[in-house]
């Protein structure tokens, strides 16, 4: 076979995604004493770190360099250590850009922006500035996405203030913005409630010539839900189509979740059959947020019967459904059947969170059932769940509803030995206390004792 066939042959694999013949042919072109080229080798490698084999991308690396025919350059070098932080396997993407530099191959800009953002997506923000240092130490200008990636992560982690010193370092540099920056800094805005500073970067971006995706909507529409403005919202949903954007599932979910937690639920469920008319898929999101509203518009059975609407359309019910639920059922005075979900949730293959335990304990103790719920926290600690603050200041209230202070005292003690502090309703009901008359003589030394503590 002819090299420039086998070559042929090879591409052809490669993009029908035949690996397994692809690296067997490569093989095979070695023993005929043929030299792939370093295009040959690249498009291998990108098959198979696109395909997720790193392994196979690694030992072929070592085989490229045990035959010496052709050395691995730069690019082959960023695939590989693209692929391994794309998988968090960042100390083996370190370790090859140690050992391309040892062997002369000097990183590029494409290198530093690829481990920079491994860095920034494990939270390793220090590690990837101390990266930025040494990629301006070797002369390396950063590019547009370098600062997109700073800009990003600043956001993500509510520093605002330092994105936008970026941002106007880098124009100040010459660099134009491009949508991935200005949507990184309007999402950081919007974040933070900061509606008229993301209403004006939307501005810039437009006289810029930037035009706004359906990204950079979602953004403004999840900051004015989150304002709670939902009129201003909808109004850029109408917007969006006016600018033949499609909205998208990001877009519904913000707004049914939005309108269900203002007690809007009609309308939530309107956009939820437009969002399927369009043709999308409520995801485990969506109906979340339907059963929630639902719930807490005290329409219980509406909701159980939506989640069985749910799972007909193949879409599991996650512990968030189930705690939805089972909170639902408390606050409706339907205790049995809240326990009976929670008892069932290991033979679904989930594990209760905090959340839904506190739930249950919330509704033992509603009942006055200090026992059971006292046992709850018990088994919560044994299954290796932590008590949080919510657990001790739902129990502890319990105790005081069951006239019970020396238990409550005692729980106060040990929230206290975790650092938690007693909500505001706990401390305003131990105040209270301190004025019934019907309290023994104990209890009430008991409470100022706690005052004095």
């Amino acid at each position: 076979m002819a090299p420039l066939q086998t070559s042929f042959f090879l591409f052809t694999f490669m993009a029908d995604s035949q690996l397994d013949k692809a690296v067997p042919l490569l093989d095979k072109i070695l023993k005929l004493g043929y030299q792939p080229t370093l295009i040959t080798y690249g498009s291998i490698f990108k098959g198979l770190c696109r395909s997720g084999d790193n392994a196979g991308a690694l030992k072929l690396l070592r085989n490229m360099e045990s035959y010496g025919h052709s050395m691995p350059n730069v690019v082959i070098y960023n695939t590989i250590i693209d692929s391994l932080c794309k998988d968090q396997l960042l100390p083996e993407a370190l370790r090859l850009f140690k050992e391309m530099k040892v062997k002369g191959i000097s990183p590029d800009v494409v290198t530093f922006n690829t481990l920079i953002r491994g860095m920034c997506t494990l939270g390793q923000q220090k590690e990837a500035q101390d990266m930025l240092t040494e990629m301006l130490r070797n002369n390396i200008t950063p590019d547009i996405q370098t600062y997109n990636i700073f800009i990003d992560i600043y956001c993500k982690d509510g520093k605002v203030g330092q994105a936008k010193n970026i941002f106007e370092y880098m124009t100040k540099r010459g660099l134009v913005p491009d949508i991935i920056t200005y949507s990184a800094l309007l999402d950081g805005y919007c974040l933070r409630g900061e509606m008229d500073a993301a209403e004006k970067l939307m501005d810039l971006m437009v006289e810029n010539g930037c035009k706004p995706n359906v990204v950079t909507y979602n953004s403004l529409i999840n900051g004015y839900c989150k304002s709670k403005k939902i009129d201003k919202a909808l109004g850029l949903l109408q917007e969006m189509h006016s600018n033949r954007l499609s909205s998208d599932v990001t877009t519904y979910n913000t707004l049914i979740d939005a309108l269900c937690k203002d007690n809007q639920l009609k309308l939530a469920q309107q956009f939820f059959k437009e969002m399927e008319a369009h043709g999308l898929k409520p995801n485990i999101i969506t109906w979340n947020s339907l059963l929630d509203g639902m719930c807490k518009n005290g329409q219980i059975d509406e909701a159980i019967a939506t989640m069985k609407k749910m799972e007909n359309t193949g879409v599991v019910p996650d512990i968030i459904t189930y705690s939805i639920l089972m909170d639902g059922l408390c606050e409706a005075n339907r205790l049995g059947e809240a326990v009976d979900i929670f008892t069932s949730l290991r033979t679904k293959c989930l594990h209760p969170d905090v959340f839904s335990y506190n739930i249950i304990i919330k509704g033992y103790c509603k009942e006055g059932l200090l026992g059971k719920a006292t046992k709850v926290v018990e088994e919560m600690e044994d299954n290796g769940c932590s008590p949080d603050e919510c657990t001790y200041n739902t129990i502890i209230k319990g105790s005081i509803y069951g006239k019970n202070i020396s238990k409550a005292l005692e729980l106060v003690s040990t929230m206290r030995s975790k650092n938690f502090a007693a909500d505001a309703h706990t401390s305003s009901l131990f105040v209270n206390l301190l004025s019934n008359h019907a309290l023994c003589d104990s209890d009430k030394a008991l409470l100022r004792n706690f005052f004095k503590t």
